[in-house]
């Protein structure tokens, strides 16, 4: 086919070339032969076959390939071809598909276990560790056994002043000397010692606690009064240690005299001066006075130290044990070791807090000593002040 359509094109071009170029009319009957032409086409028809045994080697090729790997079996080449890439794609997506479920489950893992921290840290931050309980616990018994000492204080300081005064009812109401007898009364039936026993006073003998209203023991002791007994013992050693016998008491006449208005002067000055000085006493005697009951903690810290353990802890006493137990208390200092940081920082804050309330009693007791410092003062002034002459009395000239 190939051949006939050169042949056709061949003689068309003839045909053209006659026309165009008035070629003379060939006769039929004459030959007619180009070599040149005939050349050209063996040359093309040369080349066609060569392409033509070229394309028959590869299609031969790819028959034996085909017949190689099994066409029936498998399919064509480019099935195949086709089908492995699409195995390797798919390799390629199951690989991708894995690694984001292996990040998938990374991520979830990581998210729980940072979850659990977080709980750990808020469970650490809210639940309350045993060592706040506890600082709590000792914060309020302390608040607690302050209003009970100062209740107590007042009460004493109340009836100190009345002895002071001298007022109806108490000793000194009727005169100096009744107040002595009342003070060595009250010795030897509480406090009566060898002496006084020798003596021929003691009808009971010697007392339990002999002396007692002398010895500074008996208002500065364990810190913590033992008992009643003790209680009184202090208030009788404030008794003797700052105003044993109140003088007697200015009555009927005595105040309606002009000496009378001057002694009562001095009297009033004496008595508030005296009062300052007792009330500051009764108050280290409530201080000290059993007000709360024992925790178990507070009797372990006590028994640690080889300290008694009364039933009944004094302000004193517990707020000593909140302010000495973060020192030397075995206990609280294991558990400190293995707070966490929440706990740790509520300690801080329980020990600031402890802080500002020693500061604070220290403050009023500061004070109260500037208050005895003015008194003071103004008594050494007073004693100091003397007039360098007699003065005559004015002459009062009426209108």
């Amino acid at each position: 086919m190939r051949t006939l359509s050169l042949a056709g094109s061949t003689a068309f071009g003839i045909v053209v070339g006659a026309v165009l170029f008035n070629a003379p009319v060939a006769l039929a009957d004459w030959p007619v032969i180009d070599v040149a032409s005939i050349a050209k086409e063996v040359g093309i028809i040369d080349a066609v076959n060569a392409v033509k045994s070229v394309n028959d080697a590869i299609n031969s090729g790819i028959s034996d390939f085909n017949k190689a790997i099994g066409l029936n079996t498998y399919g064509d080449t480019n099935t195949l071809l086709r089908q492995g890439f699409t195995q390797n794609a798919n390799y390629s997506k199951a690989q991708i598909g894995a690694q984001q479920q292996i990040v998938d489950a990374s991520n979830t893992v990581m998210s729980q276990f940072q979850l659990g921290i977080r709980q750990a840290q808020i469970r650490d931050e809210q639940a309350p560790s045993p060592t706040q309980c506890t600082a709590l616990d000792g914060g309020v018994g302390t608040q607690a056994a302050a209003v009970q000492a100062y209740d107590l204080a007042a009460t004493l300081a109340g009836t100190h002043d009345m002895r002071g005064e001298a007022t109806q009812g108490m000793p000194s109401y009727l005169g100096t000397r009744q107040g002595v007898q009342s003070n060595a009364a009250n010795h030897i039936a509480l406090y009566c010692d060898t002496t006084d026993q020798a003596a021929g006073l003691c009808s009971n003998g010697v007392s339990a606690k002999p002396d007692a209203d002398q010895r500074s023991s008996s208002l500065f002791g364990a810190g913590t009064y033992p008992d009643q007994v003790s209680v009184v013992a202090a208030k009788d050693f404030a008794i003797n240690l700052i105003e044993p016998v109140a003088p007697a008491a200015l009555r009927g006449d005595q105040l309606n005299s002009l000496a009378g208005q001057d002694a009562a002067v001095q009297r009033r000055s004496f008595n508030a001066r005296m009062s300052l000085a007792q009330s500051f006493v009764d108050e280290a005697i409530g201080m000290q006075s059993p007000s709360i009951p024992t925790t178990p903690l507070q009797q372990q810290y006590l028994t640690n130290l080889g300290l008694p353990v009364p039933a009944n802890l004094s302000w004193f006493q517990a707020l000593q044990i909140e302010a000495e137990r973060r020192i030397s208390d075995v206990t609280w200092n294991a558990t400190l070791a293995s707070m966490p940081p929440a706990a740790v920082e509520r300690e801080i804050a329980s020990e600031m807090a402890l802080s500002n309330y020693l500061a604070f009693q220290n403050f009023k007791l500061a004070m109260k000593h500037a208050t005895i410092g003015a008194t003071q003062l103004a008594e050494t002034a007073e004693h100091n002040f003397m007039p360098t002459v007699r003065m005559a009395a004015p002459a009062m000239v009426s209108n």
